[in-house]
């Protein structure tokens, strides 16, 4: 068995003083998440979150690494999947072009919403973490 290590963010804007949340759809499933992806090289967390939100939404983003949540779970293959999520805050109105080899189709939603489109429970809580976090320091 072999670990894969990803990072990501959960991306935010705020707006009409509530944060919104970036949620993408996977083009080869019905998998709803947050822009995330494997580590590369000898990338930090940070780099790897960074990068790959460049890559899958073309914004360049700074990240919050006072936030940090951790998952893990098993894969279909029998490899351990290691997920890191910070958080990114984004102005209101940014354009987000996606990686149309990987993401069918993305969306801003309120908390409930995004709780609800989330696709596995280790993401709705994960997203209750950082909900947490971005309301208290608002």
């Amino acid at each position: 068995m072999s670990t894969e290590v990803a990072s990501g963010a959960v991306v935010y804007q705020q707006k009409d003083g509530h944060p919104a949340y970036l949620l993408l759809q996977s083009a080869t499933s019905d998998f709803w998440g947050f822009p995330k992806g494997h580590v590369e090289g000898d990338e930090t967390l940070v780099e790897t979150a960074q990068r790959e939100i460049r890559e899958e939404t073309q914004l360049d983003v700074q990240v919050d690494a006072k936030f940090k949540a951790y998952t893990e779970y098993d894969l279909p293959n029998g490899n351990l999947k290691q997920v890191t999520l910070f958080v990114s805050e984004v102005p209101s109105g940014v354009a987000v072009t996606r990686q149309t080899e990987e993401i069918s189709a993305i969306g801003w939603f309120d908390y409930a919403a995004a709780r609800e489109r989330l696709t596995y429970d280790n993401l709705k809580q994960l997203l209750d973490q950082a909900n947490a976090y971005i309301t208290k320091k608002a």
